[in-house]
């Protein structure tokens, strides 16, 4: 899964640039400012990272199924996972 952050702990901010955000063009660390939010993509992360950090008392959890993709918020940070898709 890629995972890009997005550094604000203010939920309306984060709402407001999310779907800028899921379709920025980031190359893996690359950062990026969106309306004063940076951005990153921070790489790939494994898929038991969702699972560990999922139980954690701090960490909250969305899910947005019509894209497919998870976001954990903790501390000052959102982090989106989107699936990679594999090419043959």
């Amino acid at each position: 899964m890629k995972c890009i952050s997005v550094y604000t702990d203010n939920f309306e901010v984060f709402s407001d640039i999310f779907d800028r955000v899921v379709e920025s063009p980031l190359e893996e660390n690359e950062e990026q400012e969106v309306e004063g939010i940076t951005i990153s993509h921070s790489g790939d992360v494994p898929e038991h990272y969702l699972e560990r950090m999922s139980v954690k008392p701090e960490v909250v959890v969305m899910r947005d199924k019509s894209r497919g993709l998870t976001i954990l918020q903790h501390g000052k940070v959102f982090e989106i996972l989107l699936p990679v898709l594999e090419t043959a």
